[in-house]
C-alpha cells in the first residue's frame, strides 16, 4: 500500500498523533485546509478524544437553503479522524474506512458547533470512534456518527 499523506500535510512523522493535533491547536502546525473551507477548528486534544468547533457558512447550504449533510460529515469525520489520531505513535496514521452519520436536526448557517470524538478501540490495524455535535449556546444533539479506521505507517 502506498503511503497517500501528501507531502504537506501538517503532520510530523516523528511526532505522536496526540503531538501533532497540540501542534496544531497551537498555532505551531498549519490547520488541514478542509477546515477553513468548512469553517471550523480544533479547541481540544487528549489521548482518544477531540473537540472540533465551527459554524456552517451560507457556503455550505443545499439546494433548500439548509445545511447540507456533507457539512455534518466533514466536521464530525475530522472529529472521529482525530480522535483515533490521538492514539497513534509517531508514523503512524489512520484513513477513514467507514463512516457513518446520523443527522437529528438541522444547524442555522453561522450557529456554532462542537464535534466531539471518542475512541472506542485503537488497534494496530484499525481505530473505532463515535462522535457527538452538539450546539454550544443550547446544547442540544443535532448529529451523531460512527467509524472504522485504517491504521498506516
Amino acid at each position: 500500500m502506498t503511503n497517500t499523506v501528501s507531502s504537506d500535510a501538517p503532520l510530523s512523522p516523528e511526532l505522536s498523533g496526540l503531538e501533532n493535533l497540540l501542534r496544531i491547536i497551537n498555532g505551531d502546525s498549519p490547520e488541514p485546509p478542509i477546515w477553513a473551507a468548512m469553517g471550523y477548528r480544533m479547541t481540544h486534544a487528549a489521548i482518544g478524544t477531540v473537540t472540533l468547533r465551527g459554524a456552517p457558512k451560507s457556503d455550505h447550504t443545499n439546494l433548500v437553503g439548509s445545511t447540507h449533510g456533507g457539512w455534518y460529515a466533514t466536521i464530525l469525520d475530522s472529529a472521529l479522524g482525530g480522535a483515533v489520531n490521538s492514539t497513534s505513535k509517531p508514523g503512524v496514521h489512520s484513513l477513514t474506512l467507514e463512516l457513518k452519520v446520523n443527522i437529528l436536526r438541522s444547524i442555522p448557517v453561522g450557529m456554532q458547533v462542537e464535534a466531539i470524538g471518542h475512541v472506542d478501540h485503537a488497534g494496530r490495524r484499525t481505530g473505532v470512534a463515535h462522535a457527538e455535535l452538539r450546539g454550544v449556546e443550547d446544547g442540544k444533539l443535532y448529529a451523531t456518527a460512527s467509524t472504522t479506521m485504517l491504521t498506516i505507517s
